[in-house]
């Protein structure tokens, strides 16, 4: 992984569309492929699915890798970015890229997960393409938020056939717990207590001379809007396994 970052460290391409390129084709394969004999919306929500396996937990350990390359005192909310995080950013936008172009193209009506990655797409970008400060930040966000990515895409899979399948239904119901679990802890307290810190750095205006305050704003509004939806997401299904859990408890003492 360390050879793999350094040699990415150094590769001055653009490779924004290497990596588009590449999650159009993982798309293909699992939507014409693995997918094909899945009932079409389970294909749609299978082939989305592989594409966020393939971004989530490598874009968290090359975020972390981005972090960790950079010495401490590089480490800021108003840094300059380095051409590694550049690269980990870009991979992140090929993918929201890619997932959006599924969404726009197959579930039109998903407004909510249209409308995150639009925001989300908005951020990278002007992180990256704008104002090239503040990677730190948002590659810190992003660790926490795709390190609960390959337990998230396992279960999102297990609920699609859970109803269908006895195997599926198991799974669910194991993997149900620890994913709730670590999905609070990660974005009901790590990320809230990250977003409050660089909330008040960027309100505070250490950052005004190289990113504007509009694009701080932007990103504080979107990060707080993500994390809100995030919890009351987390929050309704802690409450519906709980329900879940008391009708089995009454059924067995009937």
């Amino acid at each position: 992984m360390v050879v793999l970052l350094d040699s990415l460290g150094a590769d001055e391409r653009w490779l924004y569309p290497v990596f588009l390129a590449v999650y159009a084709a993982i798309y293909c394969v699992g939507h014409l492929t693995l997918f094909r004999r899945w009932a079409p919306r389970y294909r749609l929500d299978g082939a989305s699915c592989l594409i966020s396996l393939a971004h989530g937990t490598p874009a968290a350990l090359a975020a972390a890798g981005a972090i960790l390359a950079q010495p401490p005192t590089a480490r800021g909310f108003a840094a300059p970015n380095s051409r590694l995080q550049d690269h980990v950013l870009d991979y992140s936008v090929a993918y929201f890229t890619m997932d959006l172009l599924h969404y726009l193209a197959f579930l039109p009506g998903d407004t909510l997960f249209i409308a995150h990655h639009l925001a989300t797409l908005f951020v990278f970008v002007t992180c990256r393409y704008l104002v090239r400060h503040g990677a730190y930040a948002l590659l810190v966000l992003l660790v926490l938020a795709e390190v609960t990515s390959l337990l998230q895409n396992v279960w999102t899979l297990a609920g699609i056939w859970r109803a269908e399948k006895p195997a599926a239904a198991r799974v669910y119901r194991a993997l149900s717990p620890p994913f709730y679990f670590l999905y609070t802890v990660v974005r009901g307290v790590a990320g809230p207590l990250f977003f409050l810190k660089m909330s008040l750095f960027y309100l505070s205006g250490q950052a005004v001379d190289v990113i504007p305050w509009w694009v701080r704003i932007s990103w504080i509004i979107v990060v707080g809007t993500a994390i809100t939806v995030s919890n009351l997401w987390i929050w309704n299904l802690w409450k519906e396994l709980f329900r879940e859990r008391k009708q089995i408890m009454a059924k067995k003492g009937t």
